[in-house]
């Protein structure tokens, strides 16, 4: 409506406004001397007619003269309103006058009841008309309840009124002094009562207002609003609104990350910096999720030089452009360098080394999708395996200072190659740390990170964005999960720690059952689930069944002997590990393995050697199956 009044002329809606000031005034004249009079007792001669003349040029004029068109009516507030009372006021008086400058007949109380008569028709009128424009109330608004009745959910109030998304329709509070209490309009309930708003307006969205909030007192909202299947979304956080970054009603979803409640712990300065600031940092595998974020953090804490190493173009020009832009905003000249190169590249890697005098590496680059190296199993051991060693001895032949590996929780006592060949690359570091050399190796072992490729969060956004249905392999299925920057940062810390050949374990929380994700992902973007309980819901869930090489749960610790560190949450694990003529032998035999291109061989190599590995029953029925095809084929 706003959009349409908006496209008319300035001289149109001047003249259209004019035409209804001179027709509500003439309506307020003659009714004024009906009303004191009656009907039939109404003469209007012509000195009348000279004082309705005078009295309504003079009160255009006024409104001419004061600005009184020139002010947009949908903007119509107090200031504009008693100026129009004011004028209106000189116009009455004006109407009084013209018994003694033309001998009219004004009895004294028609020029009060013309006052009272124009006032509503103009001053009323445009009061009306604004507060119509500014509630939409011709528009199409979705219906949302405001959590948090206090000055930043007035301050939502007052934005989403400007604009026309949103129609308020309520608010929601916990504090006892504001419920049943009306605030801009609108009742403040308690959090109890959303059954009844459901009822009352049906589906409708909640916004959480509350722009500082401790991430377990909002885990705490969360779990009290997600079982009603109402999509939630929150306001910017308060640094965001303050600097004018972002303004308080650019709104975001809920994410899953708050859905875990961790309350972030303030990292340790001197850890953070002592293998980046002023030192030149490699992360390898810079375009993957952890790399990522783990250059995100590099760039913060200063270092030299930051080189870029991935097998990926895309992905490696992608993380480049972010950074790029980043150091370009806050005018950063850090020297960045992109480079492509494969880690299985022993020669390549010295070469990078020597050439840029590398002295911490963040060694992420690995397979680490379960089922596609359970199908790939040569190329799983050829980068997870060969190509950490391959990386760790050219930073021992350049004297690279710190050499830090990212693990996985599926090392532990594994049931898949992805997980053997993981545990095996801790082993060869491990066997490093006991030779003769500088550089000192460190490993780094943590369970799923919320939002990494590959990771459910984002598939199952993509399946309920779709409709569902939603693919769950097993309903017992547990996992750990961390957000990315919280596990980068850890890292880094955990990096600085120990002397050598050190494995290091992340606190991973409490673990999450896979299928209460679904149900709290769904239940957040306001749908619900489809089973037994609910048949007529919007999504399904199917369960698949585990795939090769999957647990129902992980494990991070292989003995139960870990220690605290100074940080409160990394744990260092004494590990057993392997002398390093052992460790040449497997790699040996590894190399040939992979040069003959047998698969079983490999497999043989990962159940021999000292990994705790047992396949898990589904991954040996998919080997024999895969073993059947390739002699069939053969």
């Amino acid at each position: 409506m706003v959009r349409r009044i908006d496209l008319i002329p300035s001289s149109i809606k001047l003249l259209l406004a004019i035409i209804y000031d001179l027709i509500a005034l003439s309506i307020a004249f003659y009714l004024a001397y009906i009303i004191r009079l009656g009907v039939d007792s109404v003469q209007i001669s012509w000195h009348e007619n000279i004082g309705f003349i005078t009295v309504v040029t003079s009160t255009i004029a006024l409104f001419y003269a004061f600005d009184v068109y020139n002010s947009v009516v949908r903007f119509f507030n107090a200031k504009a309103f008693l100026k129009i009372q004011l004028l209106l006021i000189i116009a009455s008086a004006i109407l009084y006058l013209t018994s003694f400058a033309f001998d009219a007949f004004v009895p004294r109380s028609v020029p009060i009841v013309f006052l009272v008569l124009a006032s509503i028709q103009i001053a009323g009128a445009r009061t009306l008309f604004s507060f119509v424009v500014k509630e939409h109330w011709f528009d199409e608004r979705e219906g949302v309840v405001i959590y948090g009745a206090s000055s930043a959910g007035r301050q939502l109030y007052h934005a989403l009124s400007q604009g026309n998304k949103y129609q308020p329709l309520a608010f929601l509070d916990e504090k006892k002094r504001y419920v049943d209490r009306t605030v801009l309009g609108l009742k403040i309930h308690p959090h109890q009562n959303i059954g009844k708003l459901i009822k009352k307006y049906g589906q409708f969205k909640v916004l959480i207002a509350i722009p500082k909030v401790d991430p377990i007192r909002l885990k705490q909202i969360v779990d009290k609003l997600e079982p009603y299947a109402l999509e939630l979304l929150t306001i910017p956080n308060l640094s965001d609104i303050v600097s004018g970054k972002r303004s308080i009603d650019e709104l975001r979803e809920v994410s899953v990350e708050e859905l875990l409640g961790r309350k972030p712990v303030k990292p340790i300065t001197e850890l953070l910096s002592a293998n980046i600031t002023g030192k030149i940092v490699m992360v390898s595998g810079a375009g993957g999720s952890i790399g990522k974020e783990l250059c995100r953090q590099i760039v913060i804490n200063k270092p030299k030089e930051l080189i870029l190493l991935d097998v990926s173009e895309a992905l490696l020009y992608e993380v480049h452009q972010e950074l790029s832009e980043a150091l370009k905003e806050n005018n950063d000249n850090l020297i960045i360098k992109p480079l492509i190169g494969n880690v299985q590249n022993g020669r390549l890697m010295n070469q990078i080394f020597h050439k840029n005098r590398v002295q911490t590496i963040y060694h992420t680059a690995a397979y680490k999708h379960v089922p596609m190296v359970e199908s790939n199993v040569i190329a799983g051991a050829t980068n997870n395996v060969l190509g950490t060693h391959e990386i760790a001895q050219a930073a021992i032949d350049c004297e690279v200072e710190t050499f830090v590996l990212i693990s996985t929780d599926k090392a532990v006592r594994p049931t898949n190659v992805m997980g053997a060949t993981k545990r095996l690359a801790e082993l060869v570091l491990q066997g490093f740390a006991q030779k003769d050399h500088n550089t000192r190796f460190v490993m780094v072992r943590f369970g799923n990170v919320l939002g990494s490729s590959g990771s459910v969060v984002p598939l199952f956004k993509k399946q309920i964005k779709r409709g569902g249905p939603i693919t769950i392999t097993h309903p017992d299925i547990i996992r750990y999960f961390m957000t990315i920057p919280e596990a980068a940062q850890l890292v880094i810390q955990a990096g600085a720690m120990g002397t050598g050949g050190d494995v290091f374990v992340l606190d991973m929380g409490n673990p999450v059952k896979i299928v209460d994700l679904a149900y709290k992902m769904t239940h957040l973007m306001g749908l619900t689930i489809k089973d037994d309980k609910n048949p007529t819901g919007d999504i399904a869930i199917n369960y698949s069944g585990l795939r090769p090489g999957e647990k129902l749960y992980e494990e991070l610790l292989i003995s139960d002997n870990a220690k605290k560190t100074k940080h409160q949450r990394i744990l260092t694990a004494n590990e057993h590990s392997l002398p390093w003529p052992d460790i040449d032998k497997i790699i040996s035999t590894l190399k040939v393995a992979i040069g003959d291109e047998d698969e079983a061989k490999i497999r043989q190599l990962l159940l021999d050697a000292p990994l705790s590995y047992q396949p898990s029953p589904n991954s040996v029925k998919s080997n024999r199956a895969n073993a059947k095809i390739n002699s069939n084929a053969a």
